[in-house]
């Protein structure tokens, strides 16, 4: 569920998108929420993540997942799997796919009207030299590792765009198109 600060709506709705949304997706979400937080924006941000299957749905975050984004300062063991869904793409200005797999999953699911805001989340740090966010669910601890590497360059990166104006931004009424 979206997790917005109270009294203020955020200008900027974010979801982070990967499989079953117990692994990399809500990395990203946590991620990304303590980033927004501590560069002094997260007033302006609603963040969260969904899987683009639902063979997690309720479950937390994957343990290995949970303690190694702990040993950063992240805390996820209060995020739930949960599945993407149409309305989703309604709810949010931009959806971002942690691979290119789950960028076409996601693209056959969007209304036309909204398919630009479904992109891949590394394509806003081209410097990392890689396009997708790799699954570590069957890996080892280095995995999981690379991934929350991957997601914190990637995170701080899409921060920079999104304040430089860098993003799809949903016009007054766009969310009432489902």
């Amino acid at each position: 569920m979206i997790q917005q600060p109270p009294g203020r709506e955020p200008t900027t709705r974010v979801l982070f998108v990967c499989t079953g949304n117990i692994c990399r997706s809500p990395t990203a979400e946590a991620v990304f929420r303590r980033i927004v937080d501590t560069a002094g924006h997260g007033e302006r941000f609603a963040v969260d993540s969904a899987g683009t299957h639902g063979y997690h749905l309720g479950d937390p975050p994957d343990a290995r997942a949970i303690a190694i984004a702990r040993r950063r300062g992240y805390d996820l063991s209060g995020l739930r799997a949960r599945q993407l869904t149409q309305r989703d793409f309604a709810a949010f200005d931009l959806l971002l796919a942690m691979d290119r797999g789950h960028l076409t999953l996601m693209q056959r699911l969007a209304p036309p009207a909204a398919r630009d805001r479904a992109r891949l989340f590394l394509s806003y740090a081209p410097a990392l030299g890689t396009a997708d966010v790799p699954d570590p669910y069957y890996g080892a601890e280095r995995d999981f590792l690379h991934a929350l590497d991957l997601i914190e360059r990637g995170a701080q990166a899409l921060l920079e765009a999104l304040l430089a104006g860098e993003a799809p931004r949903l016009s007054a009424g766009g969310r009432d198109f489902l």
